[in-house]
This record gives structure tokens, sequence and C-alpha cells, in this order.
């Protein structure tokens, strides 16, 4: 079974007042640190978002097919690459990932057979960009883009999404306090 993962680096970053990615764990970039938890479990990583922002990474970057639309274009150019049926699907801005639930997450996809299979925390909230995506899903993707339905939760309906819960609470970063706090080990 051949999977491939993505992060989508490519958000605007408005509240946190610079580009997220790019923050510091340590001796690495946040993006950094979730592309090694996606490597764990995946054949190959991709940054899905601006390629001249990421140069200076040892990872492909492909910027997105269609600009401006969010997260949902950033699917659309992950599974158009076709480089896999099983495609882990992350944001930049999540390090409570963890490979074990990434790797749960594709068992689910797998055995169930369905189109995808989605993280829901321990905290009950699912998480669309925390999620496997089988390269068919593509069609649903790109009808939902060119209807101007941009909502990946919407998306997650249609596809039937198995939700799959994970004892993890995973935390989207999105501004300068909720780093703060979680550098601080107060968010997981």
């Amino acid at each position: 079974m051949r999977v491939a993962g993505f992060v989508l680096v490519g958000g605007r970053s408005s509240r946190m007042g610079q580009n997220k990615a790019r923050l510091r764990v340590d001796t690495r970039l946040l993006v950094e640190l979730i592309a090694s938890k996606v490597a764990a479990v995946a054949d190959c990583v991709t940054l899905i978002g601006n390629p001249q922002a990421f140069s200076d990474l040892p990872f492909e970057c492909l910027a997105d097919l269609r600009s401006g639309l969010g997260p949902l274009a950033g699917l659309e150019t992950a599974l158009s690459n076709g480089r896999a049926e099983f495609n882990i699907v992350t944001s930049c801005d999540m390090p409570g990932i963890l490979p074990d639930d990434l790797t749960r997450l594709l068992t689910v996809c797998r055995e169930t057979q369905s189109l995808c299979a989605v993280a829901r925390d321990a905290d009950g909230r699912t998480h669309p960009l925390c999620a496997v995506y089988r390269g068919n899903c593509l069609p649903f993707v790109t009808a939902a883009l060119d209807a101007g339905r941009l909502r990946l939760l919407d998306l997650l309906k249609e596809l039937n999404a198995v939700e799959v819960p994970i004892d993890s609470i995973l935390l989207n970063l999105n501004t300068p306090e909720e780093w703060v706090a979680w550098q601080a080990g107060q968010m997981a």
C-alpha cells in the first residue's frame, strides 16, 4: 500500500502575524516537526503552498492549483498528483499530531474501504486536516471547488468520512498566545 503525505503550508497566518509553518520549535521549524511525524508513516512527504517560501527545506513544495481558495484547494493539489491511493493530509499548525494516530487513520481507511478517515480528537472535534483521503476523493473535491463550496466539514459529509477517535487533543496554533501557551506545555 503506497502512502503519500502532504502538509498544507499555504495559509495566510493572519492571526499569528507571521508564517506559522516557519515558527521555531527547538532547532527546527514547526513544518519540519509536522513533516517528520507524517514521514514516519508515509512513503513521501510534500508541502502544499508557496514553493519559494519553502525552497530552503528538504521537501518538494507544490503551489495550489487554485490559489486563494483555502485548504480545500490544497487538498485538490495533493490529490491531483496521484502519488498514492492513500494520502495523509495535515496542516502545518497542529503539533499534537502523532504518527500512531496517522497509522490508525490509514488502517481504518483501508479496512473500511472508506473514501476518507478523519481524526476526532479527545475533545470531540473533527479535524479534516488530520485525515487520510483516498485518491478517488478528487472528483468530489473538484466539484466542491467548482461550485464554490469551500468548507472541508461539508466535504467530509459528502464523502461519508469515517471519524476515528484518537486520544490526542489536536490544537491549531493560530495566535501568538496559543503558540506561547503550547510552547510552555500548557497545550498538548
